[in-house]
């Protein structure tokens, strides 16, 4: 077994600056994993066989031990502290967490060998009871400083607010916190109480400073802005490890979304670096700490390492992850629903113009979301890969249709970004481009014989059972995939437009196979929704 390049690298170089610290404390991190057990490719969908076997796919819980155990290993023995943290959202993204509902991913993180995890959103997507799985079998603790879960009896006194880690002469302090709008993502539950996450960690790092407790780090699931409040506002902080917003973080990688670490100017004249890792476990976060004797900051480095072809999968878990896969193979033939005609998905159809999948998946994502104040989806017709058949519908069939395990995603953006948007998805009709828009609870006309950029018109939006004309200034609800609404097939408008934006729902294929169930036997239709002259 063997270690990218980047790992080795990062191992020789960090054990000759060691020598400047008193203590060096080596901080291995993940977060966001998504239940991707299997490796997967570029577009953090379940890589193929082929692929994985030619070296072009990521992750994967094989690899993810591989590189971690080597890591701490190897830092080990040369005589650092190493911790190995989660930052929460295990769960839910594939049919392993369908089918085990979050067992499986508590398994390989017992097995991988992980110190704290923090509860992330997503390990509420089935009640508190979908959190309890991994307090059932996981033997590390589980954190989150800012909840109150003394009124169930499922999870009092089981999720702690902190946790210390003694290695290395050391006392480490791990303090969590998650974002306080889970109840809107995600099923708490009434018996789970949020406190503002900065007040918490507060209270949390102020107790264990008490105890004479440092380093102490804050993992937490709330995204990289509040990460940055988070590191200002709470003093006496050494690191910020985060995560909820898949943030890419790099030291070496000029296309990062931020440094890695990234330096926050704390309240008490201190500077706290913030890191994440992305998601998916594409990369594991590797974060070194030179500390002086009083277990002070000195300073900060490291960088992402990408779980890639280069490392070795471990063959036990390869053998592991097959067995448990055999069931989903079975789930895929599971018929799920039933349509009353053949639903039209071509390619050449639903780029192009109106289709019957378009409407189908549109409608299932507004009708998902619509208690939310979402009153317009939009759905990229490349993201719409199959036609669905008259008769019984498998889960295979729903996966052949969005294959890509997109998450369902909400967000607000103004009448005339809207607007913007659907002249993208127009903007290169005459290559049968993925962008084109499907949409619900909206309608448009397309000229196609004008120039790109002026070829969307009489764009209308349901408003009180009634169709209505866009306004430019007004705010909308709209609902889409994550994949659109971070800027994919050219939607930047969204990726830089969009408000209260939130990217982590349910799966995509989950989503339409439940509507399906919800409005069956299912009957394809157009209504006119898109005009194209």
């Amino acid at each position: 077994m063997r270690l990218s390049l980047l790992a080795s690298t990062a191992i020789a170089a960090l054990s000759a600056g060691a020598a400047f610290a008193d203590t060096t404390l080596h901080v291995l991190h993940i977060n966001d994993f998504h239940s991707r057990i299997e490796p997967i490719n570029a577009f953090n969908s379940t890589c193929s066989a082929e692929d994985d076997a030619a070296g072009e796919c990521f992750g994967g819980t094989a690899r993810l031990f591989t590189l971690i155990n080597d890591l701490r290993d190897t830092l080990s023995a040369e005589g650092h502290p190493v911790v190995v943290l989660d930052a929460g959202d295990s769960s839910q993204g594939s049919l392993f967490y369908t089918t085990y509902g979050g067992q499986a991913e508590a398994d390989f993180m017992e097995r991988i060998g992980f110190d704290a995890m923090a509860v992330g959103n997503h390990e509420f997507d089935l009640g508190p009871e979908g959190l309890a799985v991994f307090l059932d079998t996981v033997s590390f603790p589980i954190l989150s400083s800012n909840l109150d879960v003394s009124a169930s009896n499922i999870l009092a006194d089981r999720v702690m607010p902190y946790t210390i880690i003694e290695r290395g002469g050391l006392k480490i302090g791990i303090v969590s916190a998650l974002a306080t709008d889970t109840p809107e993502t995600a099923s708490p539950g009434p018996s789970v109480v949020f406190e503002d996450e900065v007040a918490a960690l507060r209270r949390v790092v102020a107790e264990l400073q008490e105890q004479d407790v440092a380093p102490i780090i804050a993992l937490t699931h709330v995204g990289m802005n509040r990460d940055l409040d988070i590191a200002a506002q709470v003093p006496g902080l050494t690191a910020v490890v985060g995560g909820h917003s898949h943030t890419y973080m790099s030291a070496s990688d000029p296309d990062r979304d931020a440094a890695y670490p990234t330096w926050v100017g704390a309240e008490d004249g201190g500077l706290v670096p913030v890191v994440q890792a992305y998601s998916y476990g594409k990369y594991v976060g590797h974060l070194i700490l030179e500390l002086d004797d009083a277990g002070q900051l000195i300073h900060a480095s490291g960088d992402t390492i990408v779980v890639d072809g280069s490392i070795t999968p471990n063959a036990e878990i390869v053998a592991e992850v097959d067995a448990l896969a055999g069931p989903i193979e079975e789930l895929k033939s599971q018929i799920v629903a039933e349509s009353a005609g053949p639903i039209e998905g071509d390619r050449t159809v639903c780029r192009a113009q109106e289709c019957q999948m378009g409407n189908l998946v549109a409608d299932a994502m507004l009708a998902r979301v619509a208690d939310q104040g979402i009153t317009i989806a939009i759905q990229n017709g490349g993201g719409l890969r199959a036609s669905i058949s008259e008769g019984q519908v498998t889960m295979g069939d729903v996966l052949s249709v969005l294959p890509f395990q997109n998450t369902l995603s909400t967000f607000q953006v103004t009448g005339d970004v809207i607007i913007d948007a659907l002249e993208n998805g127009a903007s290169r009709l005459e290559d049968g481009a993925g962008r084109f828009a499907q949409v619900a609870g909206l309608k448009y006309t397309l000229t196609a014989a004008n120039e790109p950029g002026n070829r969307i018109s009489d764009v209308m939006v349901m408003q009180g059972g009634d169709w209505a004309p866009i306004e430019a200034e007004t705010l909308y609800g709209v609902v889409s995939n994550d994949y659109v609404r971070q800027g994919g097939d050219g939607y930047s408008m969204f990726g830089t437009e969009a408000v209260n934006a939130y990217d982590f729902g349910p799966d995509l294929a989950d989503v339409l196979a439940e509507y399906m169930i919800e409005n069956a036997p299912y009957q394809p239709y157009l209504d006119g929704r898109i005009t194209v002259n």
